[in-house]
């Protein structure tokens, strides 16, 4: 798994693909308003789409220490009470004896020592920007009055980025699962709902709204600023057209194309807009945590453009985490004290920020995120990860039946900074399901049987934390 301490962002920029790396020359670094001074022979690039940074330089400039070993090809970087350690060409990194899984491993060029941009951001607590048409790193520290105008670069996984909308709610991403399609804001908009016949369809208009740069992680834009999310496995939905509608006041539309007329609801929090489509006996969807019930948001990781972690015999971990999110949700809506929320329920890619925002925003009592591991091949079994104390109960009852459900080895529970279980407030763990990179894991995996029990297995250890019988 490519653990995302938050944020895995990837970019699809139209000159960004696999293999293409942008000149060094073209990429600055800007920290707090004024550029940081690079090496002439290595400067910032983007390799593989992903946004690499010369360590030394952007560390000694927050006044962090940086030591480097020839033999063992370490950096170790540290300041105050923070350590954190990474080998070249290895894509596990160590903060404060902590395991850190790296989206791509540093490397050496020129004598420098380039790191992904993703990992700066998240352990140095900055915010992150990125400027594809000027080629601009953007960097801010919490303390920093400094602000910016652009958006997150490719696999920052940081909070930063922005609009050039000024004054407007920006639409950060969205989602359908549940028969609910989900919108997610930078703040408060009123939408406007209606249907439409000829044929039937579903129009949400929201007022004062602009697609935020970041939007593009998730769903495709085209130069005209429209596109569609294709949805499957809901008969009554073919997909979900968006669109900049209306630049007079800035507009956005989103159109639910239906195979025939069908009945909603609107919930409408500060940042999350859900469209509750009518169930099957016809009548609207309660609001999500109706009558007292315990909200459980899962979430299967990566997805789209992102596989995650490749198995050895070619399977993709995207594929797994989503099997197992659907069987995980198809049992947990036979529970009638549990309403539970998917981030994405088909091949979508969702950043782990959003991910973050709608449990928050529908304030769910728990946080489950599907994983599968990656490592050397001699690695296998299932582990658990917490971040905050209050994630801890939930952890090691989740991991008891995990261990049970999947017949693994037992790697026990460990606390990361991973940003789904850092930035989210309620009880928060991230399974991981087995070792891809291991031939035996990675068989049972994929096994109808494997992925059945530790579905039931993950149900039945959200049951005895929310003490539901």
């Amino acid at each position: 798994m490519k653990k995302f301490g938050f944020l895995v962002l990837l970019f699809v920029f139209g000159l960004v693909f696999p293999g293409y790396s942008h000149a060094a020359t073209d990429t600055k670094i800007i920290l707090d308003g004024k550029e940081i001074v690079q090496p002439s022979d290595t400067k910032a690039e983007i390799i593989n789409s992903k946004v690499m940074v010369p360590i030394r330089v952007v560390s000694e400039n927050l006044g962090y220490s940086v030591e480097w070993k020839q033999q063992t090809q370490t950096v170790t970087i540290s300041k105050d009470n923070t350590a954190m350690q990474m080998i070249v060409g290895q894509k596990t990194a160590t903060v404060n004896g902590s395991n850190v899984n790296l989206d791509a491993p540093p490397l050496v060029k020129n004598g420098t020592t380039l790191v992904p941009l993703r990992f700066i951001g998240e352990e140095m607590g900055l915010k992150v920007g990125w400027n594809n048409t000027t080629k601009t790193v953007t960097l801010v520290t919490q303390n920093s009055g400094s602000g910016n105008g652009t958006t997150t670069p490719p696999n920052s996984g940081n909070e930063g980025g922005g609009s050039d909308q000024e004054g407007l709610v920006l639409v950060n991403g969205i989602s359908f699962s549940d028969n609910r399609f989900i919108i997610a804001t930078s703040g408060s908009t009123k939408p406007n709902v209606f249907t439409m016949t000829g044929p039937d369809r579903i129009v949400i208009d929201l007022p004062n709204t602009a697609f935020a740069d970041s939007f593009s992680e998730g769903q495709a834009l085209d130069s005209n600023q429209n596109g569609q999310l294709v949805v499957s496995g809901y008969p009554d939905v073919s997909k979900i057209r968006y669109s900049l509608y209306s630049n007079s006041p800035s507009t956005l539309r989103f159109v639910i194309d239906l195979s025939s007329s069908k009945g909603y609801s609107v919930q409408n929090d500060s940042g999350l807009i859900m469209i509750n489509l009518d169930n099957q006996s016809g009548t609207p969807a309660p609001p999500v945590g109706d009558n007292g019930k315990k909200v459980v948001v899962i979430d299967a990781g990566h997805g789209d453009q992102d596989p995650g972690a490749i198995g050895v015999t070619g399977k993709r971990e995207k594929d797994f985490n989503l099997a197992m999110a659907l069987k995980v949700e198809a049992l947990l809506k036979k529970e009638s004290k549990i309403d539970v929320v998917l981030t994405r329920s088909d091949d979508t890619f969702l950043a782990l920020k959003e991910r973050v925002k709608i449990a928050q925003d529908i304030k769910a009592d728990i946080f489950i995120s599907i994983h599968a591991n990656s490592g050397p091949a001699a690695a296998n079994g299932v582990e658990t990860f917490y971040t905050r104390s209050n994630s801890k109960a939930l952890a090691t009852v989740m991991h008891k039946y995990l261990l049970q459900s999947s017949g693994l080895k037992d790697r026990g529970v460990k606390t990361a900074s991973l940003h789904v279980t850092r930035e989210t407030t309620m009880p928060a763990v991230l399974l991981e399901g087995g070792f891809l990179s291991n031939k035996s894991d990675e068989a049972a995996l994929f096994t109808e049987s494997f992925q059945n029990s530790v579905a039931k297995g993950i149900v039945a250890g959200i049951k005895e934390y929310l003490g539901i019988k």
